[in-house]
Formats: structure tokens, sequence, C-alpha cells
């Protein structure tokens, strides 16, 4: 009998790890651009560039950052800090404003996809054509964040670090 409960003990102990043996987050880590040619609706043309930002804080946590433009400058804007859940990154928003967003990427071929599948996510931070089910990167877009100095000083990663701490 207590051979069983060391064994459920170590079980226990290593779920953390098991969870997140699903996603590897040296993988992900870096940021992902997509530049294209936008216009608005009055005919001008423009070119813009979507970004995602991923850095690894712990093998199943992440900071995420996302900059999405589309037609006439609807824009779709987030950042948080995701939990590896399975094979999925997942920032669930703690701040009231964004009750019920929860908001997913996961690997998918030589994609990453975002779910957003209740749209709770885009009603709170997406203009009226924004959207982030579905979208994704092409994994080769991978780089490096060069920028990581000025990323860690942001605003937008001093206020996930905030958020992730009220959560506790």
């Amino acid at each position: 009998m207590r051979a069983g409960r060391l064994t459920l003990f170590a079980i226990a102990l290593a779920a953390p790890a098991l969870a997140a043996a699903g996603l590897n987050l040296d993988e992900l880590a870096g940021v992902y651009k997509y530049q294209f040619d936008n216009g608005l609706v009055d005919g001008t043309k423009f070119r813009s560039e979507d970004v995602l930002e991923i850095v690894k804080l712990s093998p199943d946590k992440a900071y995420i950052r996302a900059d999405l433009q589309f037609y006439n400058g609807h824009t779709c804007t987030i950042s948080g800090i995701a939990h590896v859940e399975g094979d999925k990154l997942v920032y669930r928003a703690k701040d009231a404003d964004m009750k019920g967003c929860v908001l997913t990427l996961s690997r998918k071929g030589k994609q990453i996809v975002f779910g957003d599948e209740t749209g709770a996510c885009k009603e709170v931070t997406c203009g009226v054509r924004g959207s982030y089910d579905g979208d994704g990167f092409d994994v080769a877009s991978r780089r490096p964040i060069r920028y990581m100095k000025r990323l860690l000083a942001s605003r937008q990663f001093a206020d996930a670090q905030k958020e992730e701490q009220l959560a506790r």
C-alpha cells in the first residue's frame, strides 16, 4: 500500500512536467512577422505587418504579445502570460474587462494558429474587422528576439506580470 502512495505522489509531482511535454516552448519562442499589402476603404494602399512574440519564462509558461493588422486600419492587440496546457499555449485573461477571454496558440503543421473559441478576446481587443480565431504564422518565419531588453522593459510586459500576480 505504501509503495502505491509513493507512486501516486511521484506521478502528482511529475504532472506539471507531463503537461508541458505536449508543447516545447524552446521550439516556439521568438518573434514571428508577416508583411502584406493592406488598404483603406478610400482606396489608400499601404504595407502592414502582423507580429507575434513568444518569450519563454519557464518550461510551462510564456509571455505572448500579438499585434495583428486588418483592412481599413483595424487591429487586434493582446499580451499576457500564457501557460502550456497539453499541446497548446493558453492565455486566460484575468482582467474583469476581458471576462471570458481565452486565447490559445497551437502548432498545426507548419503554422502557429490562434484560437479564440468564444470570440471573447476579439470582442475586447480587436477592431470590427479583426479576429484571432484561425489566424496564424508560418513557423518558418520565427526569428530570435533581438530587442529583448526593450521588450522586458515594456509596459505590456509589466502589465502581463501584474495580471499574472493577481491570479495567484
